[in-house]
């Protein structure tokens, strides 16, 4: 479904308000990405010592987790203005559920309602916990085969 064909007032206002709800964060954040790559000072032919040169690493490294963060961000709103386009935008991906107005405006390109959400950080949780005693039981069950 596109947007074109909507004709329904009440679609159509809540389109316009979470387009407009998507293009203020976009705007956020291409801000703060433009204030961050701004505000890094290039002074690159200045002698330092090892403290500040290590300070001054760290805050790169820094800034640039930032910008990557930010840079992916977007990306996700890119992805929700594509959904908001086609009709998809509030659809739960995993069950087809709508996802709340309050999770939209909380988190505006979340893809999953906060049931399947917290279902999807729940098995995360227990992959990470298998994994971690994953390299204890192989040493275990080698130490067995002995």
């Amino acid at each position: 479904m596109t947007r074109a064909k909507k004709r329904d007032p009440f679609v159509d206002e809540r389109y316009d308000v979470l387009k407009r709800m998507l293009e203020e964060r976009r705007r956020e954040i291409q801000d703060k990405l433009r204030s961050l790559r701004e505000g890094r000072p290039d002074d690159a032919d200045q002698v330092k010592d090892t403290e500040e040169q290590s300070v001054d690493d760290f805050v790169r490294e820094v800034d640039f987790a930032l910008m990557q963060m930010k840079s992916e961000t977007l990306a996700k709103i890119d992805e929700a203005m594509r959904r908001l386009e086609h009709g998809s935008y509030g659809v739960c991906a995993e069950c087809a559920g709508e996802i709340a107005e309050a999770r939209l405006e909380a988190l505006p390109f979340a893809t999953l309602c906060r049931s399947c959400q917290e279902q999807q950080e729940l098995q995360a949780a227990s992959d990470r916990e298998v994994r971690a005693f994953e390299p204890r039981f192989a040493k275990e069950l080698s130490a067995e085969a002995r």
